[in-house]
């Protein structure tokens, strides 16, 4: 909150005093700590304007930014994580899960359906990391594969926007199921020559990096995004050895060819606008 100064007018007594709200105005960054302007980062698609680093956002404004505008119609909206385990540490998993609901507003850690881009019909889901780190529960997992089934059935393009930390353990081996039953029906998809475009961000990991997330015929990720199996700090100590500068961000990955491209966020439509064109054998104009 700042104090400004009005300057005094002809007729006033004394200058006015005009309290304003700056709260809000500005957004700290997480990599080059720099204070910005939050209207600028809204601008540039939730980006730093002086790194280039992209904010973490929610499954629903990468929606907004990637898909054409009302052309979403979300499936499987009635599916929710039940407790096969009985799993409880700290807490309860269904009162971690009931948390995660009302924080997002979502009842799993990814939403799916049908959508547009740049035209073209796709089979789509984007993962939400405030649900849980982006887990995937047998929930997620099976969303996941009814997707891949409705792209097979629909002879559509799938796309999945990963973001997430790996298997949700307290569903321990049914969790760990999601991996061989995602990557299996990606099989069929792929024998019925059904593209798949996997969008990696911020971050990527574990069982979901070792399923899926790999898997695409192309494998897109945004700048500076973490991307491996277990963390560096993990593996630095389980080898004891340094690792190489930006070791599992996408732009090491993408000089040791893990990844196909790199992609600004603002860019990242156009992008799969001509990728989906470049599937689908047909002309398309270059922005």
């Amino acid at each position: 909150m700042a104090w400004f100064w009005k300057r005094k007018e002809e007729g006033e007594e004394e200058p006015r005093r005009k309290l304003v709200h700056a709260e809000g105005l500005w957004i700290k960054c997480d990599s080059c700590k720099e204070i910005v302007y939050r209207a600028e980062v809204e601008r540039a698609g939730r980006v730093c304007p002086k790194c280039r680093y992209p904010f973490r956002i929610s499954a629903r404004e990468r929606l907004a930014l990637l898909i054409d505008e009302g052309s979403f119609e979300e499936r499987d909206t009635g599916l929710s994580s039940q407790d096969p385990l009985g799993f409880k540490d700290t807490k309860r998993y269904r009162d971690r899960v009931r948390a995660a609901k009302e924080k997002t507003g979502l009842e799993e850690a990814v939403i799916s359906g049908l959508a547009r881009v740049g035209g073209f019909p796709v089979v789509l889901c984007i993962f939400e990391f405030h649900f849980m780190g982006g887990s995937m529960a047998s929930v997620v997992g099976e969303k996941i594969t009814r997707a891949i089934e409705l792209a097979f059935v629909k002879r559509l393009p799938l796309i999945i926007l990963s973001a997430s930390g790996g298997a949700r353990m307290q569903e321990g081996i049914i969790s760990l199921m999601q991996l061989a039953k995602t990557s299996a029906a990606l099989h069929r998809l792929a024998e019925e020559r059904i593209p798949y475009i996997s969008i990696l961000t911020d971050h990527t990991t574990g069982g979901v990096t070792a399923s899926f997330a790999m898997l695409g015929d192309i494998n897109v990720a945004e700048p500076r995004a973490l991307i491996g199996f277990a963390g560096p700090r993990v593996i630095s100590e389980t080898i004891r050895q340094p690792l190489p500068e930006g070791f599992q961000r996408s732009e090491f990955l993408l000089e040791h060819g893990q990844l196909d491209l790199v992609v600004e966020r603002r860019e990242l439509k156009a992008t799969v606008r001509r990728l989906l064109a470049f599937f689908a054998d047909r002309p398309v104009s270059f922005p």
